[in-house]
């Protein structure tokens, strides 16, 4: 059976609602919550955003079974020594809830304006890799890098994307793989290239709730979302259900799912009842 994850992009909106929204979800039936990493708001740089690691230690702190981590953490914010103490302190701290999902950066504007980086995409990749190859002598006993105290249990790594340099690090290093929203109809052409690592699909989901006027959900969330083509998908409980079930018999063991209207506790509670409980 396919997790559930609810996919809540932190900004323009305060830490509180962001708890009620992560508390609404682990009693809807989600099995996980996801943020982004940003130190802008995608888009509109002047809405605000709370930072990502501090944001899912929040949560874990407020949750009791959720699965917490991101789509994806941004590798050079972090130096891989600082990470890897982060990632393990949350992990145990939460009881082994925190997944660390990593990505190569996605934003180059915005690594650039803060010093961070002004490496090409495929250095932003290579660096990748030395980090995921450094995490793994950091977390191990045996290795004179090691950081003390090490891991209790594996930490899962989450990676994303569809180039042919980072599906070898998925290969290499990932326990789950994630599909961006708008290559989500062709998920079975990338299966057979991540090797052992289980498939995640990120959704963004226009849901027409219980009373909802089904044209006016639709076309506002074409309005916001349009652009992501396959990536979003709107409808009813009936329908959704079934679209994510063909995903599912595709091969997909994860849904990340980005809610069009922006997630209130209504709409996350009525999806838990009627698609995952449904």
């Amino acid at each position: 059976m396919a997790e559930w994850f609810l996919y809540v992009p932190q900004s323009r909106q305060g830490l509180d609602d962001l708890v009620q929204k992560a508390r609404t979800a682990e009693t809807a039936g989600f099995d996980g919550i996801a943020f982004l990493d940003h130190l802008e708001t995608p888009m509109a740089p002047t809405s605000p955003i709370w930072e990502a690691m501090t944001v899912a230690t929040w949560m874990a702190a407020h949750t009791e079974r959720l699965k917490i981590g991101h789509l994806v953490l941004c590798d050079a914010f972090r130096h891989p020594a600082v990470l890897a103490k982060q990632t393990v302190t949350l992990a145990e701290a939460s009881g082994g809830r925190f997944e660390l999902g990593l990505g190569s950066g996605s934003m180059p504007d915005e690594l650039a304006k803060f010093d961070l980086s002004t490496a090409s995409p495929r250095e932003r990749v290579d660096a990748l890799g030395d980090t995921l190859r450094a995490l793994r002598q950091y977390w191990g006993a045996d290795d004179e890098r090691a950081q003390i105290p090490t891991p209790s249990q594996p930490i899962p790594i989450v990676l994303g994307g569809i180039g042919p340099r980072m599906l070898g690090l998925v290969r290499e290093h990932a326990d789950w793989w994630n599909l961006p929203a708008t290559y989500v109809d062709r998920l079975p052409e990338f299966l057979p290239k991540i090797g052992t690592a289980k498939a995640t699909v990120q959704q963004m989901t226009g849901f027409v709730r219980s009373g909802d006027d089904p044209a006016a959900t639709t076309e506002k969330a074409q309005r916001r979302f349009g652009h992501l083509g396959p990536g979003l998908v709107c409808g009813d409980a009936q329908s959704l259900g079934a679209h994510f079930r063909r995903l599912e018999d595709q091969g997909a063991q994860r849904f990340y799912v980005w809610f069009a209207d922006f997630a209130p506790p209504e709409t996350i509670t009525e999806f838990g009842e009627t698609v995952i409980r449904g």
